[in-house]
């Protein structure tokens, strides 16, 4: 309970008394987990920083605008919305979509079309100059990129999504700024006070000891995890490039600076905040220094803060590790439910290209089945393809229990998506080679992944069928795993690679760029007269998805996916047990058609059953039932036919 005394120090900053109670109540709710958990890092610094966080947290409660307080309302009676079927993604880069933040706002009726209900605009808060990791080195969280808007049109964006529904989504990069931040160069000119921001070293003594356990993220253009800086006269931690510095959580400073942060964008209007390098935030010698447990205290502790002001903020974790790690992203033992309100289930994606190049799902089976359940309160962001590379993040463990070698088994993949394996479909890139370890990850747009560019460029219809059969089924697999499934600009439309990257300086070094083309706004329109072209058909078959999706409670997040085995390695199937029957997604992963046994779906649904995607009735009773070349069911259980 909120203490008597705190409570009477507090009411006379507000000026109405609903207004204060409100908070008060909050605060007695959310107070115990922001305290606790900032004292399991900070000890006896706690008291001051609670002190310094109140004044941030009162401020940022007087500056909240009434729309996003009655948000706030809404979201606390329906804390479920971020599970909802209804819930579907879109992922764009500003400047790609529709050039500007303005720009954006003219294309609401295409996403509110689409059935949209989240967007994320990728790294658009103001980056330094020159190379910056695609928007992720940040200079200044407090103004947008110039060329996109500025605060204003942000905030105006944010309100026009709200009136539709829609979620403002952004990037905040937590594990590292810019070295042209303003606390960097504070601590380039020689202030102590900002020099604590950072891990800076004298000399190579630190640096060496915890590269010994260190992995490289950038092995080909950033080796190394510490950049000698002359100006500050010591080595600086850089993860990721030279000019982006870790930050010292170990510092309480960095906390409160980055719940001011939140809260000050919270107020412009931003709904989620995707939680930019989460894994690397806290330092630990010995270790790589990646999932460490003081990151799910201080990710608990900024949600707690959150929370009183703004309860209609969630966060996602950007953690692309091994599930034994995720979950603890979203939540465990004494955290469940209440570190990140979601988080990738970037396994899903592997496992969906791995299952496509192998057509065996035998992998994907035992991935999912060794996956710890998530709390019910959380969900799953779901993606067939996004703005990164992709890392084979298949282990050994699960490789060995299909009877694969797991190096072997991601280097065929490696081989396969680059186009290096003899029957490739593929036209894929290979990004960030380490012959250190062997790995290669890739890069390329779904479409030309899944076949289409190279079918295309061959004339050959029936390569063209394929490749369109395995972007839809694709599609189903996310869209049917309950969640938020992540559509990323322009795989509705089935764009391919874009080449041109390589003539641009900005871009040519990162060959991710290619899967990061300009929407194609005269083929979003001519679609929808030439129906038999493969976009037309992608984006065909992913409204009818998505408009699936939104009528089929059976897929509330709340409830999880589970594998169930399958006599055919060629066919996944997933079931869901919701209260309204059993949902059973059945999903051909070949080009071949598949005699299944139906008395393994009879086993799971009874005699009868929906299709929810076609709207078809279907009498388990023959002894086999056919699945076409990727066909994708999601099965409901039926009363009998009428």
């Amino acid at each position: 309970m909120l203490k008597t005394d705190l409570a009477a120090r507090l009411r006379p900053a507000f000026d109405d008394d609903r207004d204060a109670e409100t908070f008060l109540l909050r605060l007695e709710r959310y107070g115990a987990d922001l305290e606790g958990s900032l004292r399991a890092v900070y000890g006896d610094a706690t008291d001051t920083l609670m002190a310094e966080l109140l004044e941030v947290l009162i401020h940022a409660h007087h500056t909240r605008a009434p729309d996003l307080k009655r948000l706030d309302e809404a979201r606390l009676l329906r804390p479920d919305w971020l599970q909802v079927p209804e819930m579907i993604g879109y992922v764009a880069y500003t400047d790609r979509f529709a050039g500007t933040l303005r720009g954006v706002q003219e294309r609401l009726d295409y996403l509110e079309g689409l059935g949209v209900k989240y967007l994320h605009l990728m790294p658009l808060l103001k980056p330094r100059e020159g190379e910056n990791d695609g928007g992720y080195a940040v200079q200044d969280y407090r103004a947008v990129r110039p060329d996109l808007g500025d605060m204003d049109d942000l905030s105006a964006l944010a309100f026009k999504l709200r009136g539709r529904g829609i979620s403002l989504v952004l990037d905040l990069v937590l594990n590292h700024v810019a070295r042209e931040h303003e606390w960097a160069e504070k601590a380039r000119a020689g202030d102590p006070v900002y020099r604590d921001y950072f891990h800076i070293y004298p000399d190579r003594t630190q640096p060496d000891a915890y590269e010994r356990t260190l992995p490289e993220v950038f092995p080909d253009f950033a080796p190394g995890n510490f950049t000698w800086d002359t100006e500050t006269s010591g080595w600086v931690w850089t993860t990721f490039n030279s000019y982006q510095w870790d930050l010292n959580w170990g510092n309480p400073a960095v906390f409160r600076e980055f719940t001011d942060l939140i809260l000050h964008l919270a107020n412009r209007g931003v709904e989620v905040f995707r939680l930019d390098a989460i894994a690397f935030m806290w330092k630990r010698l010995g270790t790589a220094s990646q999932n460490q447990p003081e990151v799910h205290h201080l990710t608990r502790a900024l949600r707690a803060a959150i929370r009183i002001v703004a309860p209609a903020v969630a966060f996602k974790a950007e953690a692309i590790v091994a599930p034994a790690d995720l979950i603890h992203y979203l939540g465990t033992r004494d955290h469940h439910g209440k570190v990140s309100d979601m988080a990738y289930q970037n396994s899903l994606m592997v496992q969906i290209w791995s299952s496509l190049a192998s057509r065996d799902t035998r992998l994907f089976e035992t991935a999912l089945l060794a996956f710890p359940p998530k709390p019910t309160n959380t969900t799953w962001g779901m993606y067939v393809r996004c703005h990164d590379d992709i890392g084979w993040a298949i282990s050994d463990e699960d490789a060995g229990r299909v009877s694969l070698s797991g190096p072997g088994h991601r280097h065929f993949l490696s081989d396969f998506y680059s186009g290096e394996h003899p029957g490739s479909f593929a036209r894929g890139l290979v990004f960030q080679h380490n012959p250190a370890t062997g790995d290669r990850r890739i890069s390329g747009s779904a479409a030309s992944l899944a076949g289409l560019e190279a079918a295309l460029d061959a004339g050959h219809a029936e390569w063209t069928d394929h490749a369109v059969r395995r972007l839809l089924l694709a599609h189903a697999v996310t869209l049917g795993f309950g969640g938020v499934p992540l559509l990323y600009m322009g795989d509705e439309l089935a764009l391919l690679n874009d080449y041109t990257f390589a003539q641009d300086p900005a871009h040519a070094p990162d060959n991710r760029w290619v899967h990061r083309p300009k929407m194609d706004w005269a083929l979003a329109e001519a679609v929808q007269d030439n129906p038999a072209t493969p976009a037309a058909r992608v984006n065909t078959g992913i409204r009818a998805l998505i408009a699936a999706r939104q009528r089929t409670p059976h897929l509330h997040a709340s409830i999880e996916s589970r594998a169930v085995p399958s006599p055919d390695s060629r066919v996944l199937l997933l079931r869901r047990d919701h209260p309204l029957g059993v949902m059973l997604c059945v999903y051909n992963f070949s080009e071949h058609e598949v005699a299944f046994p139906t008395y393994l779906l009879r086993d799971q649904l009874g005699e009868h059953a929906i299709d929810a995607v076609a709207g078809t009735h279907f009498t388990l009773q023959r002894a086999t039932t056919r699945l076409a070349p990727f066909r994708a069911l999601w099965l409901l259980q039926a009363e009998v036919l009428p």
